[in-house]
C-alpha cells in the first residue's frame, strides 16, 4: 500500500485511540499486499505486523460454516433436514406445546429464529462453560440459553446462539472436538497456518497475539476476553489467513480442481438466502455463513469482540478483497476508513462511497444525560456517566453499560435495548417497542 494511504491509517489509529491494525489485500485471486501499524499493547513498542494474530469475532462464524458445508458435501449433513435428527447430546428445546423445527440452513443464514444475539466473553481467570452450558444458559455461562421465540425461516435474527448449535451439531456428528475438527476440515486444508479456535489462547502464542483495548485505548484487563463460543468468536487469526479463506471461498464457486467445496454448494453459499441489515461494503443479505452484496457478487463478515473490530470483504467475480483487523472498541472507524481507501486504491467496482464518521457527545452532553428517568409508575433507572459509555441501573438491578452511538443514541453490551435522548427525557428502545422515559 502506498505510504500516502498507511500514514492515514496511522493518523487514524491516533484519532480514534486504537493502538494496531493489521490488513491483508487479494487482487486477481492473489495477496499483494500485506501490512501492519502501530503496536500490539497500548504504551509499550511491540509493533504489530502481518503475523500478529487478532480475535477474529464473529468472522469465525462463515469459517465454521465451511467445516459444516464440507461435511454437506460429504452427506454427513443435510440443509434442509431438522437438526434435532443429527443432535445426540442437546436438542432444540420445545416451546411450550410447540416442537421447532430447525434446519442446518436457517442456522447459518441466521434466520432460524434463535435467542442469544453475542456472547461477552469471559475474563483472565474466570471459569468457562462448555458448549452444552452455553445452549442451556446455565452457570458458569453467562447467556441466557439458546430458544426458539421467532418462526424459524421466516426473517433475519442474528444468533450467535444458533451459531454454538451449529457447533455442538459437528461435534455430534464427527464425534471430534470442534478445536480440532476444524483444524481437519478448514484450517489446515485451506492452509490458514496461523489461525486456531484455541480458547484460551495458549500461553506460547501470547507474545503473537495483539492485547484488546477499551473505547480510550486502554488495555482490557487481563488482556483479553477469552470465548468459550468458539464457532461463534474463538478463531484467533490474521488478515492473509482470512483472505486465504475468502479466495477458498471463491474457488470453490469457479470449480476449482480441489477446492473446499463442490460448485453446486458454493454457488449455494453466495445465493441470498434472507435480507439482513446492512455491513461494511453494502452487504445486506445473508447466504450460507456469509453476508452477502450485490446479489452475491460480494461476500464477507464483521467481527466485534471485547477491545477487537475487524472486517472480511471479497468480490466473487475478480478475486479481490481484503480483511482488516484492530485491537481498539474504537477500531470499527478505522476498519471502515481503511476499507473506503483500499477499495478506491484498487478500482473495487461497485464498492459504496460513504464512510461512517464518529460523532461522539462531548463533555456537557454527557454531563446532561445524568439523572433518574421513570420508565412505568414502579420502575426507574438511573444513568450515570463512565468515560465515553454510560452506566444504567434498572431498579433492582446491576448496572448495565451503554456505548454511545451517536450523540443521543446508547446501546447496551449485554442486551439488545437502546436508549435515545430527546426533548429532556430518554425513549427506551427494546423489542420492537418504544417507551417515553421523562426525567425526575
Amino acid at each position: 500500500m502506498a505510504d500516502a494511504l498507511r500514514d492515514e491509517i496511522e493518523a487514524d489509529l491516533l484519532e480514534y485511540q486504537v493502538p494496531g491494525i493489521s490488513w491483508a489485500v487479494l487482487e486477481g485471486g492473489e495477496i499483494v499486499d500485506r501490512g501492519a501499524a502501530g503496536v500490539l499493547e497500548a504504551d509499550r513498542s511491540d509493533p504489530v505486523t502481518d503475523r500478529t494474530l487478532f480475535q477474529a469475532c464473529s468472522i469465525s462464524k462463515p469459517v465454521a460454516v465451511l467445516a459444516a458445508l464440507r461435511l454437506v458435501d460429504r452427506g454427513l449433513l443435510e440443509l434442509d433436514e431438522d437438526v434435532n435428527r443429527r443432535l445426540k447430546s442437546w436438542q432444540i428445546p420445545r416451546t411450550a406445546f410447540w416442537q421447532p423445527v430447525v434446519t442446518l440452513r436457517q442456522l447459518v443464514s441466521h434466520s432460524a429464529g434463535l435467542t442469544v444475539h453475542g456472547f461477552p466473553g469471559y475474563e483472565s481467570g474466570e471459569e468457562m462453560p462448555t458448549a452444552l452450558q452455553i445452549l442451556d444458559g446455565v452457570p458458569p455461562a453467562t447467556n441466557f440459553g439458546v430458544r426458539v421465540d421467532t418462526v424459524p425461516g421466516t426473517q433475519f435474527r442474528y444468533s450467535g446462539g444458533g451459531t454454538v448449535v451449529v457447533q455442538q451439531l459437528l461435534e455430534d456428528v464427527t464425534g471430534t472436538p470442534f478445536r480440532e475438527l476444524m483444524q481437519e476440515l478448514v484450517l489446515d486444508p485451506l492452509g490458514m497456518s496461523n489461525s486456531d479456535y484455541a480458547q484460551p489462547l495458549p500461553a506460547d502464542r501470547h507474545s503473537q497475539a495483539a492485547v484488546a483495548h477499551n473505547e480510550l485505548g486502554r488495555p482490557w484487563d487481563g488482556r483479553w476476553h477469552s470465548y468459550p463460543e468458539l464457532a461463534a468468536a474463538g478463531l484467533w487469526t490474521t488478515p492473509s489467513d482470512l483472505v486465504t479463506f475468502a479466495q477458498a471461498i471463491k474457488n470453490s464457486y469457479d470449480g476449482v480442481a480441489g477446492a473446499a467445496l463442490s460448485p453446486a454448494l458454493a454457488r449455494e453459499a453466495l445465493t441470498p438466502q434472507v435480507p439482513s441489515t446492512e455491513r461494511i461494503g453494502g452487504l445486506d443479505a445473508l447466504g450460507l455463513g456469509l453476508f452477502l452484496g450485490q446479489e452475491g457478487r460480494v461476500f464477507g463478515h464483521s467481527g466485534s469482540n471485547a477491545g477487537f473490530r475487524c472486517h472480511l470483504l471479497a468480490y466473487r467475480d475478480t478475486g479481490q478483497g481484503a480483511a482488516v483487523m484492530t485491537n481498539g472498541d474504537n477500531g470499527n472507524w478505522v476498519v471502515e476508513k481503511t476499507f473506503g481507501r483500499i477499495a478506491a486504491a484498487y478500482g473495487w467496482e461497485g464498492y459504496p462511497g460513504e464512510v461512517s464518521e464518529r460523532v461522539l457527545p462531548d463533555d456537557e452532553v454527557m454531563a446532561g444525560r445524568v439523572g433518574t428517568y421513570r420508565l412505568r409508575d414502579k420502575l426507574a433507572f438511573s444513568v450515570e456517566r463512565a468515560g465515553l459509555e454510560i452506566l444504567v441501573t434498572f431498579d433492582g438491578q446491576s448496572p448495565m453499560p451503554f456505548r454511545a452511538m451517536s450523540p443521543d443514541r446508547f446501546g447496551a453490551w449485554t442486551a439488545d435495548t437502546e436508549l435515545r435522548f430527546e426533548d429532556g427525557g430518554v425513549v427506551f428502545v427494546q423489542n420492537g417497542e418504544e417507551i417515553s422515559c421523562p426525567r425526575e
